[in-house]
């Protein structure tokens, strides 16, 4: 878990630019709908200076907490299994294994869903709608919503987040855990 909180703590520091531009790309408003990522930059770059590429980026470092709680849970929840029904590691099957991805993060993931939200509305443009920056920091961005919207507004999109999440996950803990046993019975 250390190790991949700090490979996602570089991660997120190293590619927040680009989430940056492609989350401005998704929410640009302008007539002109075919606005490049060069312009987006251009754009940023002279309103809002260099911070611009680093905004939702405290957001990210947040959401390192999610890989956390699930990987707690998919463990306590792949020994339930296996205690439930006698089993020791090594009959662990696909379906569990894949059951267990699956109840974590979706659990992990609405749990640390906020984070999701506070991330995108930081990186979000000033607009006369929203107002010249309405949302300054996580932990103020996450009061504005709730004051606003409620905890409805820091659960939007969580359905979708989900759908997207859940299955590539249950994918990713079965070769996970293919490889674990490969490694472990010598055959790798």
């Amino acid at each position: 878990m250390i190790s991949a909180a700090i490979a996602s703590f570089v991660n997120h520091t190293i590619t927040n630019p680009l989430w940056f531009v492609k989350t401005r790309l998704q929410l640009d408003h302008r007539e002109a709908r075919r606005v490049s990522a060069f312009q987006i930059v251009r754009d940023a770059y002279s309103t809002e200076g260099i911070r611009a590429f680093y905004r939702g980026l405290s957001a990210s470092y947040v959401g390192i907490s999610e890989t956390v709680v699930h990987f707690t849970i998919y463990e306590k929840v792949k020994a339930r299994l296996i205690k439930l029904q006698r089993k020791t590691k090594e009959d662990f099957n696909v379906f569990e294994c894949m059951l267990a991805a699956g109840v974590s993060k979706s659990i992990a993931a609405s749990l640390c869903y906020p984070h999701e939200v506070a991330r995108t509305r930081l990186r979000q443009q000033d607009s006369e709608f929203l107002g010249k920056h309405k949302y300054r920091s996580f932990l103020q961005t996450l009061r504005t919503v709730l004051k606003e919207e409620g905890w409805r507004g820091l659960y939007g999109g969580l359905g979708t987040h989900l759908l997207r999440q859940v299955p590539n996950t249950a994918i990713m803990f079965f070769t996970y855990e293919g490889v674990v046993h490969l490694l472990e019975s010598g055959n790798a």
